[in-house]
């Protein structure tokens, strides 16, 4: 929550508040770190030649997957943090300190040899922290800017403020990703360290522009209700690290039989678990009338099918970055493209096509698809994706893995990111937006939160897939998961017309 702020002031840039830049160009560094730092992780993780981790693939996506899920699931308690104890605007600054803190972590060993493992995990860990804490938040912020504009003039600067975001997370796997794989790893690791060092001295100089927008409302603002917080929220930590003790001690003792592959499948079947008990005590007990009942169970629908499209969509970092490398000519006259560069391609189609789209979505008017259509869309054109790539290995020679001038066209990796993109730009935005409408008013920050969570499950679903890259062949594990992806899609095509009964009316 953030306190009221004027529309406009003589500090304004291009007809928006002078503040959007100071968070454009935050997000941009920190989407920077983030992209360019998960380019490099599965990558570094499997590497045995050069100094990296030498993990197998099982453990190597199992952690990816861990991570990546954990970036998602903390934005839930960040924007708690941020709403009852420190403001958002300063969870930003804490939250980006704490993930400069992990980039250097991960490049710790540049200079301190023989720190590879425990700064490794650290590394990830105040990652994990830092982006629950500043990635919600910094969102908020610049709803907080445009508290009394026009709709309009607000939905403008949010596509500004996501250019920033595509802008950071194409810079990122090219820089750092050239310095890691010419280099040394833990360069690119530092240099996603520099790049959030860089937006946190621009945040910080540029905070007076933010106008008031990220403190606490008057309400939390009050000593007894800040104390109480506090309070909670030293009892939570102190929950998670017993937890987190007592699962290491029973692992260590052999009482548990723990792996990480074995972690990973059990996080992810307790949050699916966790996820159909809460949307039914949600729909039993916590609605009004059985409109609000049929639009809550529909965004349950739309969270397995989020869950399910991220965790084909987050394979780009995990088993296509290493289908990318092992499998993939990446000789271009003469000159070897670094595997991390590939991550890049994403991020230029959505600033390409964004503006494509959106515009299409217009022009269609009362003709625009319904949201269940939207999703099978999505869905389906990430499955078209994967057949892509399973239709380019079975032209993989053998010894591709043992030279970039042996494996197929980068061509099929290009167009398989072109039709995940389409299929991203739209579901994400549809089901963002759904979510809102769908939401009962009291429930709203609830049901965005299982919005996120969907995402974080699939992240971690998408770590799972790439832990059998080794075990299945390529054509065959791409071909189960476009199975799985357009058989998916087919069913929101099939039922769309009692899922738009149950919107009531909403599009």
């Amino acid at each position: 929550m953030t306190t009221s702020t004027p529309p406009a002031t003589g500090d304004d840039v291009f007809g928006h508040p002078r503040g959007l830049m100071t968070l454009f160009f935050t997000e941009l560094w920190e989407r920077f770190g983030y992209y360019g730092m998960r380019a490099l992780l599965i990558l570094y993780m499997t590497d045995a030649a050069r100094g990296g981790l030498g993990m197998d693939a099982e453990i190597s996506g199992a952690i990816y997957g861990l991570f990546t899920f954990g970036v998602y699931a903390l934005a839930l308690p960040g924007g708690w943090i941020a709403d009852r104890v420190l403001g958002q605007r300063r969870a930003v600054f804490v939250g980006g300190v704490i993930i400069a803190a992990g980039y250097y972590s991960l490049g710790l060993p540049l200079i301190l040899p023989g720190s590879e493992i425990w700064s490794f995990y650290l590394g990830l860990l105040l990652v994990v922290l830092g982006t629950g804490l500043l990635k919600p938040n910094v969102s908020a912020i610049v709803g907080g800017l445009y508290t009394n504009d026009t709709p309009a003039r607000r939905d403008a600067g949010f596509s500004i403020f996501y250019m920033g975001i595509n802008l950071g997370a194409f810079l990122g796997p090219l820089i750092c990703g050239w310095f890691a794989e010419r280099v040394d790893w833990h360069l690119g690791f530092s240099l996603a360290g520099v790049g959030m060092t860089l937006g946190l001295i621009q945040y910080a100089r540029g905070a007076h522009y933010l106008r008031g927008a990220g403190e606490l409302v008057e309400e939390a603002a009050a000593p007894v209700r800040v104390a109480a917080a506090r309070r909670q929220l030293g009892i939570g930590l102190l929950a998670a690290v017993v937890l987190a003790a007592g699962i290491v001690g029973l692992a260590a003792t052999g009482v548990m039989n723990l792996t990480v592959y074995g972690f990973a499948q059990a996080t992810g079947a307790i949050v699916v678990v966790v996820a159909i008990i809460y949307f039914a005590a949600v729909i039993a007990f916590g609605c009004h009338g059985s409109v609000e009942r049929q639009r809550v169970f529909v965004i349950f629908l739309l969270f397995l099918g989020a869950a399910m499209f991220w965790s084909g969509f987050e394979q780009a970092g995990s088993s296509m970055n290493i289908y990318a490398r092992d499998l993939t000519d990446r000789l271009l006259w003469g000159w070897e493209v670094p595997t991390s560069w590939l991550q890049s391609v994403n991020p230029v189609f959505i600033i390409l096509l964004a503006p494509v789209i959106g515009l299409l979505w217009v022009r269609l008017g009362s003709r625009n698809p319904s949201i269940p259509m939207k999703f099978g869309l999505g869905l389906f054109l990430l499955g078209v994706g994967f057949l892509v790539l399973a239709w380019g290995a079975f032209y993989v020679p053998e010894n591709a893995a043992a030279s970039p001038a042996v494996g197929v066209s980068m061509t099929w990796l290009v167009v398989t990111y072109f039709f995940h993109t389409v299929g991203e730009l739209g579901l994400s935005p549809v089901g963002l937006s759904s979510v809102t409408k769908l939401s009962p008013h009291r429930l709203v920050g609830q049901m965005m939160g299982t919005w996120f969570m969907g995402a974080a499950l699939g992240n971690l679903v998408a770590g799972l897939i790439a832990s059998r890259i080794e075990s299945l062949p390529p054509q065959q594990l791409f071909t189960v998961v476009a199975s799985i992806a357009v058989g998916a899609g087919f069913l929101f095509v099939l039922f769309s017309p009692l899922i738009n009964r149950m919107t009531h009316g909403v599009k």
